[in-house]
C-alpha cells in the first residue's frame, strides 16, 4: 500500500471510534493520554465522561457512526462502555487506566497507544461471554462477602496497589463469614458460610491476582468461586497461589462452572467488576454467551 493511501486508510479507521474517557481513573490522570491521542490521531472523536448516564447519552448519540468505542479507564468503565454494546456487532476497544485493570489484561490490551491505533486499524474482533447478577451486567469478576466489604471500604482510599493490601488485611481479621444457600438441590452439599464468592468470567482481579485460573471467558461458562475462611497460617499459600496462577480446590476453595444459578446470601454487599453495589438477595447469576464483541 502506497504511503498516502495507507494515511487515507488509518484515518478513516479512526474516524469509526470514539474515545470514553474516565477522568477520575488513574489518580485522574488523564490528560497524558489526551495529549498523545490528539498527537496521533488526526481530530479524535472523545468524551470525557461526566457520569454514567451522560457516557450512555455519548454513545446512543454516536452509535450509528461509529464501530469501534474504546474505554480509557479500569474495568467498571469498561463494564459501563460494554452495556451499550451488548448483543451488537459495535466492538469494544480499551486503554488501561485503572487502579487493577483486571478485564483489560486478560483481554491483551496494554497502555501502548500506537500498539491500540494498529488494532484499530486492523479492526479485528471476536466474540465472548459476559454475565449478569440481578440484570446487572458483569464481564469480568464479581463477588459478595469479604471482597465486596473490601471494595467498599478500598473505594474510600485513594486507591492503589498498597492501599488495597492494607484494606485487605484491615478486613480479613475482622470480617465474618457470609451464609450462602442455594436453591437447586445439585448444589446444596455446598451450602454454608464462606469468606467470599466470586463469580468470574475471566481468571483475575487485577493486578495479575488469579482468583480462577482456568476461568474462560468464551465456554458460555463462569466459575462460581466458593472460599471458605482460613487460618492466618493459610494466607501466604493463598496469595503465592493466586499470584501465580496455581489457586486450586482444597479444604478452603471450591469452584462450581455454572452457566446460571440462583442462591442466597446474608448480605446485599457486592462489587460487580471491581465496583461497589447493594444488591438484594435472592441472587440470580446468568451467564450471557457470546454477547460482546471485543477488539483482538
Amino acid at each position: 500500500m502506497l504511503p498516502d493511501a495507507e494515511a487515507f486508510f488509518i484515518f478513516a479507521s479512526m474516524e469509526k471510534a470514539a474515545f470514553i474517557i474516565n477522568p477520575f481513573s488513574a489518580k485522574k490522570n488523564y490528560q497524558p493520554f489526551l495529549n498523545e491521542l490528539k498527537s496521533k490521531v488526526k481530530d479524535p472523536l472523545y468524551y470525557i465522561s461526566e457520569s454514567i448516564p451522560a457516557t450512555d447519552e455519548f454513545m446512543r448519540r454516536h452509535f450509528d457512526e461509529v464501530d469501534i468505542f474504546v474505554a480509557i479507564g479500569g474495568d467498571g468503565t469498561i463494564s459501563t462502555v460494554a452495556a451499550n454494546l451488548i448483543g451488537t456487532e459495535k466492538i469494544l476497544a480499551i486503554f488501561p487506566a485503572g487502579s487493577g485493570n483486571g478485564f483489560s489484561n486478560e483481554t491483551q490490551f496494554s497502555k501502548n497507544l500506537d500498539e491500540l491505533i494498529g488494532k484499530i486499524t486492523a479492526k479485528k474482533s471476536r466474540k465472548i461471554d459476559t454475565f449478569t447478577v440481578n440484570g446487572r451486567l458483569s464481564i469480568n469478576v464479581s463477588g459478595t462477602g469479604f471482597d465486596g466489604k473490601v471494595v467498599k471500604e478500598f473505594e474510600k482510599t485513594t486507591r492503589g496497589f498498597k492501599n488495597y493490601i492494607k484494606v485487605c488485611l484491615r478486613t480479613f481479621f475482622n470480617y465474618k463469614p457470609i451464609k450462602l444457600k442455594f436453591f437447586d438441590e445439585a448444589y446444596k452439599a455446598h451450602n454454608g458460610k464462606y469468606l467470599m464468592v466470586n463469580i468470574a468470567n475471566t481468571r483475575q482481579f487485577g493486578n495479575n491476582a488469579y482468583i480462577a485460573p482456568h476461568a474462560s471467558k468464551s465456554d458460555g461458562l463462569v466459575d462460581m468461586v466458593l472460599v471458605k475462611k482460613f487460618p492466618i497460617t493459610y494466607s501466604p499459600l493463598f496469595a503465592f497461589r493466586m499470584f501465580t496462577k496455581k489457586l486450586r480446590e482444597d479444604d478452603y476453595i471450591t469452584y462450581l462452572p455454572i452457566s446460571e444459578i440462583e442462591f442466597k446470601v446474608n448480605t446485599k454487599n457486592w462489587h460487580l467488576d471491581g465496583e461497589f453495589n447493594k444488591i438484594k438477595s435472592p441472587i440470580h447469576v446468568k451467564v450471557q454467551p457470546a454477547s460482546l464483541n471485543i477488539l483482538i
